[in-house]
């Protein structure tokens, strides 16, 4: 048994498939969602990441034992460090990326992107917003131009890791058991370089970039939708050699007291009594912009419990295209009196006004005459489950309630 399957899952692979058939997998993957074919979809390089971060776990034997019995808070814990897609598929094909896919040879690497999460509510989506967002990256530091040193000179190879980066920790787990494992260098940081004490920058302090705050103007535009991301090309961190990844905003909505959204289309719950459902109605609303809207049901137009109704136009604003909307649904519930409220005498007028009643077949004898109470309310919310219509019990329910009865279980495919 293994501890998680999320990097099998990202593969769509299992935990007992070999490890050829995981680069196969990995490979095939690789080659659909690589940023080089996909430059305008950001989906597929933030699935390009993930597919890369499982194959470099699930290829090695270490990597895969111990992700298999503690899962990645193990791999955290054992001090493997993880490497970028990039260095991965690099590593895999033997190349480049545009080189392997018939490019000339490719820029420098990217830093990672920077993503937050922007909390916006539903009349934020209707409206669009302009907000102002502080954010902290790093750039290449100005007095050393990205060296380090005082000098100008590049910094010298780690001696404790050669210049790797990395360190192989030999670990005692029992009598007869030890477990090799690798560990961040802790001399360079996992940099591969040092720099003389003496000969560090004093702005940087020979870390080569200095953090940075800066203010983005965001724009929200009409119609966006939960998830969707605001991309700033080229503002994430800094570093020598490397061009700047993005900074990624993915908006987040918020619950909203009256709509909910599908889609462009908005739903509205209404809730009106017994008389304005068979007499008419007029009911008003704010709507998300500010406006004050009303809509009415004329004589005669009897609104049933349960019924949904639409106002077409009244929706959210298409996405690029905001002078376009979905519809607004609209669910009615019907409030009916209170037990008491309406007297015998009434009941008479009522009948009067009312279709006629059901024809009853004559009562005799043969039938048996039982007593119809009212379900308390906690047993009557409990069998809803959660809708408020189902009144009658789940086969779990049945079961339990059957005495002596043998429980027969449906097979799973």
């Amino acid at each position: 048994m293994v501890k998680e399957t999320e990097y099998y899952e990202r593969l769509g692979v299992t935990p007992e498939t070999g490890v050829d058939d995981i680069k196969r997998a990995y490979k095939k993957m690789a080659m659909k969602f690589h940023p080089d074919k996909n430059p305008n979809n950001p989906e597929a390089a933030e699935k390009f990441k993930e597919i890369s971060e499982a194959y470099e776990v699930l290829a090695d034997e270490n990597k895969r034992q111990m992700y298999d019995k503690y899962g990645k808070e193990g791999l955290r814990e054992g001090g493997f460090s993880a490497h970028s897609a990039h260095d991965i598929f690099e590593q895999f094909f033997g190349g480049g990326f545009s080189s392997f896919f018939g490019g000339g040879p490719r820029g420098p690497k990217r830093t990672e992107d920077i993503m937050h999460e922007l909390q916006v509510t539903l009349d934020d989506l209707y409206k669009g917003k302009t907000t102002k967002l502080s954010v902290t990256r790093n750039i290449i530091c100005q007095a050393c131009t990205g060296a380090g040193t005082k000098s100008g000179s590049s910094a010298g190879k780690c001696k404790t890791c050669d210049g790797r980066g990395i360190r192989l920790v030999i670990k005692q787990l029992g009598p007869s058991m030890i477990q090799q494992m690798q560990t961040v260098c802790s001399d360079c940081g996992g940099k591969g370089e040092q720099i003389k004490e003496e000969d560090k920058c004093k702005e940087c302090k020979g870390k080569k970039v200095i953090k940075e705050k800066k203010v983005l103007t965001v724009y929200v535009d009409k119609g966006m939708r939960h998830g969707q991301k605001i991309v700033f090309s080229g503002e994430s961190d800094e570093a020598p050699g490397q061009e700047p990844g993005d900074i990624i905003f993915v908006l987040v909505e918020k619950k909203h007291e009256i709509f909910k959204r599908n889609g462009n289309d908005l739903y509205m719950d209404v809730t009106i009594p017994l008389v304005e459902a068979l007499t008419g109605f007029t009911y008003t609303f704010k709507h998300l912009d500010d406006r004050n809207v009303v809509f009415k049901s004329e004589k005669g137009d009897v609104i049933t419990h349960g019924e949904v109704r639409v106002i077409a136009g009244e929706g959210m604003p298409i996405h690029k295209r905001p002078y376009e909307k979905g519809n607004l649904y609209i669910q009615f519930t019907v409030e009916f009196p209170k037990p008491g409220f309406i007297k015998d005498a009434q009941a008479k007028e009522l009948e009067k006004l009312l279709p006629p009643r059901r024809a009853v077949p004559q009562i005799t004898k043969e039938f048996e005459e039982v007593k119809l109470e009212k379900v308390a309310e906690q047993k009557r919310s409990s069998n809803a489950g959660g809708g408020g219509r189902r009144m009658a019990p789940s086969s779990d329910e049945e079961d339990e309630e059957e005495p002596g009865g043998q429980r027969v279980q449906c097979a799973q495919q």
